[in-house]
């Protein structure tokens, strides 16, 4: 072993276990080189890689025999496993970790790229929910795997509150924040409710909301009513109270997850399958939004998550790369990201989720 690292310093075959930081600097640079390709192979193909096609991407002219002692010592260090006898190598969680942290050359946004993330994340007239879904959708196209977005709610200051009649026992909701952020919500109202009510009712909360954000005029506006201070008949009143619970009434966050399907794409093996039912059985329990918004809260930028140290589906063939967005206050109010096999392009989808998470900040916070 003592071929592959060029600063041992006493770090034997349990290798695996030390930081990625140490494992990346005691590797000498043919080391580094061979490893690098091995992970560029399965990221490319999914498919073990053996010794002489590693031996015609080297730079450096080397034997397949030389090549195959040294995937050997990988092999002891935890980094590369061998699927099948004889079989060429893949890298193991670990080795994809010590890959991202340490060898990963991350890509760029292109101008071009970052205007066209602006363009369909754009909320000017549209509802927080149909940006994220347009967010979210468009992290699953670009990284060919599936988007994920935990929504807050947002806690901008209100510009405009409307009612507007749906019909007999309906009327909808509308909210408009200093952004310009539009967010709609369908409520039942009393029969009979005459266009007037909604009117008086409209202008009232506008009175009280304008500048404020809901919860902030939410309690004043209860203990008015309550106290009959406000001079407004029962069934303005009733569409007020009503207005104000269907939005205290919300969770306050919710998961959006889209692009499923292409997690099947690149499917040809039974255990692959199973890995990819279990990753679709955990996005849809409830909890799941609860464990990434944790993640996003443990530091700041991008995080990635492979395999086995993925905390939020407990899954050894899915990795997670998931960024938090922050309101105007700096606050972490959500987090958005994608989820897909281990072998995920990280160097462009990095960047994707970064400049995508910013994007989303500014348009919610």
């Amino acid at each position: 072993m003592q071929r592959i690292l060029s600063q041992m310093g006493g770090l034997a075959k349990g290798g695996a276990q030390a930081s990625t930081e140490r494992l990346i600097v005691e590797l000498n640079e043919r080391s580094r080189e061979i490893f690098r390709r091995v992970v560029e192979s399965y990221l490319e193909t999914g498919e073990p890689v053996g010794s002489r096609a590693i031996a015609r991407r080297l730079s450096e002219n080397l034997s397949p025999a030389t090549i195959r002692n040294v995937m050997s010592d990988l092999q002891d260090l935890g980094l590369l496993f061998a699927p099948h006898t004889s079989a060429g190598r893949l890298p193991t969680d670990v080795g994809l970790r010590l890959f991202v942290n340490g060898l990963l050359e991350v890509g760029h946004l292109s101008g071009d790229e970052r205007a066209a993330i602006d363009a369909r994340c754009a909320s000017i007239g549209r509802s927080v929910g149909d940006v994220l879904e347009q967010a979210t959708g468009m992290l699953a196209g670009l990284s060919r795997a599936a988007g994920i977005v935990v929504a807050p709610k947002s806690e901008r200051p209100l510009k405009h509150i409307e009612f507007v009649n749906l019909g007999p026992g309906r009327a909808l909701v509308v909210m408009v924040n200093s952004a310009g952020v539009v967010e709609n919500r369908i409520i039942e109202v009393p029969l009979g409710v005459p266009p007037s009510s909604l009117v008086e009712a409209t202008n009232y909360l506008n009175s009280r909301l304008s500048g404020r954000t809901l919860e902030e005029a939410r309690e004043t506006i209860l203990t008015e009513l309550k106290e009959q201070r406000a001079t407004l008949d029962s069934l303005t009143r009733r569409v007020v109270e009503l207005g104000l619970a269907t939005w205290a009434g919300d969770a306050s966050s919710s998961l959006i997850v889209r692009g499923q399907s292409r997690l099947l794409e690149d499917v040809t093996a039974l255990e692959d399958l199973e890995a990819i039912r279990t990753l679709f059985e955990a996005l849809e329990r409830g909890e799941t939004f609860m464990k990434l918004l944790d993640l996003a809260n443990r530091a700041e930028g991008v995080q990635i998550f492979i395999g086995a140290d993925n905390p939020l589906f407990g899954n050894a063939g899915c990795s997670v790369v998931v960024a938090p967005f922050t309101d105007g206050r700096d606050k972490i109010v959500g987090a958005i990201g994608v989820v897909g096999p281990t072998r995920l392009n990280y160097a462009r989808i990095i960047p994707l989720v970064d400049y995508t998470a910013k994007v989303i900040g500014r348009i919610v916070g």
